[in-house]
């Protein structure tokens, strides 16, 4: 069952460099069907039925792909699908929707997900996502989703996760750590070290929080996007305040914005049959071969 106060962000950007020669500035690697039939952005969305309904799900997006992301997603309202006016990076990304989530329901618990992920697990992933929810509202904290790491990748960031505590997990049986802090992409040897050590997870850049965590941790550590939020939640006219506003945000992400200086933080590894895909390399696995 959804949650009545869920929301969730699907951060659907990209430049459309991965998978030359299929992939185009208009058409990025979430648009592209690499598996099957579906976009990868299909595949982000169809992921979050039952948990969040489509009238509380965001896109952003940019000008180039706004008509191909809403003809990948006619299940959803087409105004809920917004192109940035300009590039700023994921912290102001996640700040516009904040914004737009905010207007609707200021105590609501967000999802923020990029749009260009596989995962294989569905069923387990909206588990672990339903634990992360219960989890960022009964904690008040912002809680992260790690990947169990099944090899020593230097090309993904790294949490660190300290001990477990007992909270709410929404009756799904997930375990709840806290986070030591955040690791950069490491050298081979380094990333072999933190599969020894058992307590690193890959950063998969799913973040969850409620409205007033979020604010909370704007407010103190990048106030520009806490006074964004509050614009566009007591703007009479949306729109037109992300085309004036949104372009004088400082360019940063939300790593760097919030992640690495957040009061407190919180882990949840999960077993969901994630991928990154970061390249052709990545989707040739899940292909047959010929000989």
């Amino acid at each position: 069952m959804s949650s009545p106060n869920l929301y969730a962000l699907i951060l659907a950007g990209g430049s459309g460099t991965r998978f030359w020669p299929l992939s185009r500035n208009a058409k990025p690697k979430q648009l592209l069907a690499l598996f099957d039939d579906e976009t990868l952005i299909e595949k982000a969305v169809n992921r979050l039925e039952g948990l969040v309904p489509p009238e509380r799900i965001l896109v952003l997006t940019n000008e180039a792909q706004l008509e191909g992301v809403r003809a990948a997603l006619p299940m959803l309202p087409a105004e809920n699908i917004v192109a940035e006016p300009a590039r700023r990076d994921t912290a102001p990304a996640i700040a516009l929707a904040a914004g737009w989530i905010a207007a609707r329901d200021p105590q609501a618990t967000m999802l923020a997900l990029p749009a260009d992920q596989l995962v294989v697990k569905v069923e387990e992933f909206r588990r672990v996502l339903r634990a992360a929810a219960a989890a960022a509202a009964a904690e008040q904290a912002i809680v992260t989703l790690g990947i169990k790491p099944d090899w020593p990748c230097p090309s993904y960031g790294y949490i660190e996760r300290g001990g477990a505590i007992k909270t709410d997990d929404g009756g799904t049986g997930a375990a709840v750590h806290e986070v030591k802090r955040f690791r950069e992409k490491p050298d081979v040897a380094t990333a072999e070290a933190y599969l020894r050590e058992g307590t690193f997870s890959w950063n998969a850049g799913i973040f969850i929080w409620t409205i007033p965590t979020l604010m909370r941790e704007l407010s103190k550590n990048c106030p520009q996007l806490a006074g964004f939020v509050g614009e566009l939640r007591d703007s009479p006219d949306f729109a037109a305040t992300v085309t004036e506003r949104f372009p004088q945000l400082d360019k940063i992400s939300i790593d760097f914005a919030l992640m690495e200086k957040a009061s407190r933080i919180l882990n949840i590894e999960a077993e969901v049959g994630w991928d990154d895909v970061g390249g052709w390399p990545s989707v040739a696995k899940y292909l047959t071969t010929d000989d």
